[in-house]
């Protein structure tokens, strides 16, 4: 139990709103002119290095954040991150780098900040989005800010195309939920609770009396199955499997409950994520129809 309140408590930090007081879903920093065109972009968040790679020239990158040379955290193909050095996100990397322009996540130490503020160093730093339509503001105000304004535009066409491919063709909104490695739940008023409902589902969250994010024990949903479930549990380490995930119980709800493989990297980030993620969705939505 104490492992999984400690991984509530680390992941609710990391979806919720960004605390720095932004406005908006990009924040640069106050009183720092940023390049027209910058040529040496440092990232320390692997939400920022997936847009990035979709958004920036390839010479422009001049690192990722380590999360992304590591294959259990890489929110990119490890063979594209392994390109790129990378930074744990340090003021002494970051600098020794040169950067013209640094991209991080909401939550940035603030000695890094006033380091690169003292050197006259732009920092970028982005929420963390909670709507699509969110998501694709992101992705527009970063393609401007590095210079590739239409690869912007492209990237969220992707984004728009992929929801309506993955729109179902009946009005049936199937009870689901998603149940992450520890009983970790998204709830209403979330990106993936957004996701469940543009490709069909009812998130079944609030039925357990939970809040956006939240942790469902075991026990109630055996009690109160949905009637598809959303897992990461194959891609838990067989030498660490999760007690909960693994439980044989689950198993034996096999005739009332469909499990579904949903990689715990669909719900990291938003931006080209979205794109797999509804693909995802959908696609088990078809497979939960087509076995009746």
């Amino acid at each position: 139990m104490k492992r999984a309140i400690a991984l509530f408590a680390t992941v609710a930090l990391l979806f919720a709103p960004a605390m720095t007081g932004s406005a908006g879903p990009v924040t640069p920093s106050p009183g720092v002119a940023m390049p027209v065109y910058p040529k040496r972009i440092v990232s320390v968040n692997p939400c920022a290095d997936a847009l990035l790679m979709q958004l920036a020239d390839k010479r422009q990158i001049a690192s990722v954040s380590h999360y992304s040379h590591d294959r259990r955290a890489t929110s990119i193909p490890l063979r594209q991150a392994l390109q790129f050095p990378a930074t744990s996100g340090t003021a002494e990397e970051i600098l020794a780098m040169r950067p013209d322009l640094v991209v991080a996540g909401s939550i940035v130490p603030q000695s890094t900040a006033s380091a690169l503020r003292r050197m006259g160093i732009p920092l970028v730093q982005l929420s963390i989005p909670q709507s699509v339509a969110e998501s694709q503001e992101q992705i527009s105000q970063l393609a401007e800010i590095v210079g590739a304004r239409q690869r912007g535009a492209v990237v969220n066409q992707r984004i728009s195309d992929a929801l309506v491919q993955a729109r179902p063709s009946d009005t049936q909104k199937i009870p689901a939920l998603i149940w992450r490695s520890g009983g970790l739940v998204p709830g209403g008023g979330t990106l993936p609770d957004e996701l469940l409902r543009r490709t069909g589902f009812e998130n079944v969250s609030s039925s357990y009396g939970l809040s956006q994010w939240d942790i469902l024990p075991l026990e109630h949903l055996v009690a109160r199955p949905p009637r598809l479930l959303f897992s990461n549990g194959s891609e838990v380490q067989s030498d660490r499997k999760d007690r909960m995930l693994s439980h044989p119980v689950l198993r034996k709800l096999a005739h009332r409950i469909m499990i579904a493989d949903y990689p715990a990297r669909l719900m990291h980030c938003a931006g080209p994520t979205l794109i797999e993620a509804v693909k995802t969705l959908s696609a088990a939505r078809r497979k939960l129809k087509a076995g009746k």
